[in-house]
C-alpha cells in the first residue's frame, strides 16, 4: 500500500491510469489509431486489436506490481462490483506464466443471479456478462489485497438487457449526441462531428471519529443518526464554511488527493462545508461516463482513506438532523469535439443564436419532464435532505439569473417583431458572465453549464445524467424535426425560441426556493411538489416515460420495469431497516438508561423530601415526571412501530409496501424520535448510551 510521496505532481499524476498516453506509448501506431476510431464509435473492436491492447495492458500492470485483474461494473444497487482473477496460467511442467488475452479483456462472465435485477433474471438464470467500456480508461488499485488491474465494464444479462447503470448512460450519451448534431447542422455548423455530455460532480461528505461511529447502532446500520438532540451550538454561525482546515483533516485530504491524482482523477477543489465536520471535493470536468466512474472511485477512496486516519466518512444525504445535508452537485454541459460548449454565450450573433436554442431546449426539457428529474434523485435518504438546511426544494425549477432571464424576455418579444439574420446584430450581445448563483434552486444556469443540485451525496451520477441526456435528446429531436422541414431557417429559429420560451417559462424561478411563498406560487403555476420518493417511483413505468426511453433506445419497457422494482424495494427496505434499528435503540439503550436515571432521581427525592419538604424538591419532581412521561411514550411508540413492521411483512404488492412505508412507518418513526431526543436532554450525560451531537460534530 502506497504512502504520500513528496515529489512533483506531474511525475506521478495518472501513474495508475492506463490512459491514451500510456496506450500510445505501448502499442503500434496503427493499433492506436484504430482504437481511437473504436472509441469514437466509427469502428467495431476487432479481436486482433484487443489482443495487442490486452498484452500491453497486462505488461503495464505487472510492471506496477499487479497480480490480478477484475472487470469493474455498476450494478443497480448503486455500488460497484468486482471479481478478481490472477494473471497466472499453469503450464504442464508445474510452472506458470502471466497471461491476459483480448477475450478476457473484452468480456467476462460473473454470476448475475444475486445482483438486483427487478425481475429481469431468475435466480436459476445465473449468467451475466461484463463488456469492456473502451471509453473509460483501465486503472490500478493498491490496497491490502495487493495491486489489481481494474477494467471498467458494462453489465448485461444473457439476453442483452442492461443490469447496470453504465449501459443506459452510454445509450443516453449517444442519444443526445445524435440529436444535438442534427440541430447544429441546421444552425450551419459543418465542422463538429461529435457532441459529448460533460460532468463535474461536486462531492460532499462528513467525517467523524471512528470511536463515536462504533458506539452508534444507527450510524453503523443506516449511515445516519435516527436519534439525536440538536447541539447547543450548531452551524448557525457559519464559522465552519470555508474555514481553516484542521490539521488532521488536511492530512486526510492530502492523502486522498495523492491517491486520486495517481488514478488520473483531477481532484481540484477541497474545502470545509457549512455543516460542522462537513467537507467538499470537486474535480475538473470529464465526459459524463468517465466522470461517473471517477466519482464512484472518489466515494470509495474517501471512505477507505478516512479509515486509515481513524475516521469514518459519512456519505448519507442527511446523517444529522438540523444540520446541512450532503448533496452531489451535478454540473452538466454539452461540448463538441472541436471545443464548443453549447451553453457558452458567444461573442457574435451566430454563436448567440446557438446558445439560445440549446438553453431554451433545456427549459422545455426540464418543464416537460420535471417528474423524471425528481425521480432521478429519489431515495429514502435523499428525501430526508431535500427542502431543508440549504438543500434545494423538491419542486423542479430553473434559475437563469436576472440578466439571462431578461435577455430571453427581450428576445422572445423582439423576435416576433423583426427578422433575425444570422451574422447580423439582431440578437443581443451576451456577456460571458451573465448569471449570479442561486443556492436554493434545484437546477441553475451557472455561466456555461447547468448545476443540478438535487442529487444526493451517496448517489451514483449515472441516473441523473441518463435523465438529463435523454430528455434533452427528446427536445432537440423535436427542434430538429421542425427546423429541418422549414425553408427559412432564420425565421424558424426565431419562432422556435419565442414560442418555446413563452410556453415553458413557468418553470423559471429566480427567487428564494426555501420559502412557503414559492410553494404557493409553484402550485399556482402548476409545478409539482414531489416531496417523497413514494410520489415519483411509478414515473418509471408511465406510458410517457416508456415512450421517451423507447424512442431514444436508452431503456426498454422491461428495463424500466426492472428499475421501478429495484428502487421500490430499496425504498421500503431502507425505511424498514431504519425502523427496526430505531426500535432496538429505543428499547435496548434509551429506555433502560432513562429508567436508571429515573430510579436515581427517585432515590434522591426520597432522601431529600423529609429534609426540604415538598416545596424544596419541586424541580427534581418535575424532572422525574418528564422523564417518566417521555420514557412511557417511547416504549408505547416503539411497540406500535413493531406492530406496523409486522403488518408490512404481511403485504405482498410492491406499491402497497412503498405507500405503507411512507404513510405508516415514517410518521411513527418521527414521533419516536421526538421522545428519544427529549430524553437525551433530560438524562444525565454519564448514563446516556451513545455519543451525542456535541461529541460527534464539534471536534475531530
Amino acid at each position: 500500500m502506497s504512502t504520500i510521496q513528496d515529489n512533483f505532481i506531474p511525475n506521478f499524476y495518472g501513474d495508475y491510469c492506463f490512459d491514451k498516453l500510456t496506450l500510445r506509448q505501448r502499442v503500434p501506431k496503427s493499433i492506436y489509431k484504430e482504437f481511437l476510431e473504436v472509441q469514437n464509435g466509427n469502428k467495431k473492436l476487432t479481436s486482433s486489436v484487443a489482443e495487442v491492447i490486452a498484452s500491453a495492458m497486462k505488461d503495464w500492470a505487472i510492471e506496477k506490481g499487479a497480480t490480478h485483474f477484475t472487470h469493474w461494473f455498476h450494478p443497480l444497487n448503486g455500488l460497484t462490483a468486482e471479481k478478481h482473477d490472477s494473471f497466472i496460467s499453469p503450464l504442464n511442467d508445474g510452472e506458470v506464466i502471466m497471461e491476459f488475452s483480448g477475450k478476457e479483456l473484452i468480456k467476462g462472465e460473473p454470476d448475475a443471479s444475486s445482483f438486483p435485477n427487478g425481475g429481469l433474471r431468475s435466480t436459476f438464470e445465473a449468467r451475466g456478462y461484463t463488456a469492456w467500456d473502451t471509453t473509460s480508461p483501465a486503472f490500478l488499485k493498491d490496497d491490502r489485497t495487493g495491486i489489481t488491474l481494474y477494467i471498467p465494464t458494462a453489465f448485461v444479462s444473457y439476453t442483452g438487457e442492461a443490469l447496470d447503470k453504465k449501459v443506459p448512460l452510454l445509450r443516453s450519451m449517444n442519444a443526445v449526441e445524435k440529436q444535438a448534431l442534427r440541430v447544429l447542422k441546421v444552425l450551419g455548423n459543418e465542422t463538429s462531428t461529435k457532441v459529448s455530455s460533460s460532468l463535474g460532480a461536486e462531492q460532499e461528505y462528513f467525517l467523524i471519529e471512528k470511536k463515536h461511529f462504533n458506539k452508534r447502532l444507527d450510524l453503523i446500520h443506516t449511515g445516519r443518526t435516527l436519534f439525536g438532540a440538536e447541539s447547543s451550538k450548531n452551524q448557525e454561525l457559519r464559522n465552519h464554511y470555508f474555514g481553516t482546515i484542521e490539521e488532521r483533516v488536511a492530512a486526510f485530504m492530502r492523502e486522498l488527493d495523492f491517491e486520486l491524482w495517481r488514478l488520473g482523477i483531477p481532484s481540484k477543489t477541497k474545502h470545509n462545508e457549512v455543516g460542522p465536520n462537513q467537507f467538499e471535493l470537486a474535480p475538473v470536468y470529464s465526459t459524463t461516463n468517465v466522470a461517473t466512474d471517477q466519482n464512484q472511485l472518489v466515494m470509495d477512496y474517501i471512505q477507505k482513506i478516512a479509515s486509515r486516519h481513524d475516521l469514518v466518512a459519512l456519505l448519507h444525504e442527511k446523517p444529522f438532523a438540523s444540520v446541512n445535508g450532503s448533496g452531489k452537485h451535478n454540473n452538466w454541459s454539452l461540448t463538441t469535439n472541436d471545443g464548443i460548449n453549447l451553453f457558452e454565450p458567444g461573442k457574435n450573433p451566430k454563436d448567440n443564436a446557438q446558445f439560445l436554442i440549446f438553453v431554451v431546449a433545456v427549459i422545455k426539457a426540464v418543464d416537460k419532464y420535471a417528474p423524471l428529474l425528481r425521480l432521478s434523485t429519489a431515495s429514502a435518504s435523499n428525501d430526508q435532505r431535500l427542502g431543508g438546511h440549504e438543500a434545494p426544494p423538491a419542486i423542479i425549477s430553473i434559475f437563469l439569473g436576472d440578466e439571462l432571464e431578461s435577455i430571453f424576455k427581450r428576445t422572445s418579444e423582439d423576435l416576433t417583431r423583426k427578422k433575425l439574420e444570422i451574422g447580423v446584430d439582431a440578437l443581443p450581445k451576451l456577456p460571458l458572465d451573465i448569471t449570479d448563483r442561486n443556492r436554493t434552486s434545484p437546477f441553475a444556469f451557472t455561466g456555461n453549464k447547468f448545476e443540478f443540485r438535487m442529487p444526493g451525496s451517496s448517489q451514483t451520477t449515472s441516473t441523473p445524467n441518463i435523465m438529463l441526456n435523454t430528455i434533452m435528446a427528446d427536445v432537440l429531436k423535436e427542434f430538429a424535426d421542425e427546423l429541418e422541414t422549414i425553408e427559412d431557417k432564420t425565421k424558424g429559429m426565431q419562432d422556435l425560441v419565442s414560442r418555446v420560451y413563452k410556453e415553458h417559462r413557468k418553470v423559471i424561478f429566480s427567487g428564494d426556493g426555501y420559502g412557503e411563498d414559492w410553494v404557493k406560487l409553484a402550485n399556482e403555476r402548476g409545478l409539482l411538489n414531489l416531496t417523497s420518493t413514494a410520489d415519483v417511483l411509478k414515473e418509471y413505468i408511465t406510458p410517457k416515460t416508456i415512450e421517451l426511453f423507447k424512442t431514444h433506445n436508452v431503456l426498454s419497457n422491461t428495463e424500466l420495469e426492472s428499475r421501478y422494482n429495484v428502487y421500490a424495494e430499496d425504498y421500503y427496505a431502507q425505511t424498514t431497516s431504519e425502523a427496526n434499528v430505531m426500535v432496538k435503540m429505543a428499547m435496548k439503550e434509551i429506555y433502560p438508561a432513562a429508567n436508571k436515571y429515573a430510579l436515581e432521581l427517585g432515590e434522591i427525592i426520597a432522601i431529600t423530601l423529609p429534609i426540604l419538604g415538598e416545596g424544596g424538591i419541586g424541580t427534581q419532581t418535575d424532572l422525574l415526571t418528564n422523564i417518566m412521561e417521555d420514557n412511557s411514550n417511547l416504549y408505547r411508540t416503539s411497540k406500535i412501530l413493531e406492530e406496523k413492521l409486522e403488518d408490512l411483512n404481511e403485504l405482498e404488492d410492491l406499491e402497497t409496501k412503498v405507500q405503507f412505508s411512507r404513510n405508516e412507518l415514517l410518521p411513527i418513526m418521527k414521533e419516536l424520535r421526538i421522545y428519544g431526543d427529549n430524553l437525551e436532554n433530560l438524562v444525565s450525560k454519564e448514563l446516556w448510551p451513545f455519543p451525542t451531537y456535541e461529541e460527534i460534530l464539534l471536534k475531530l
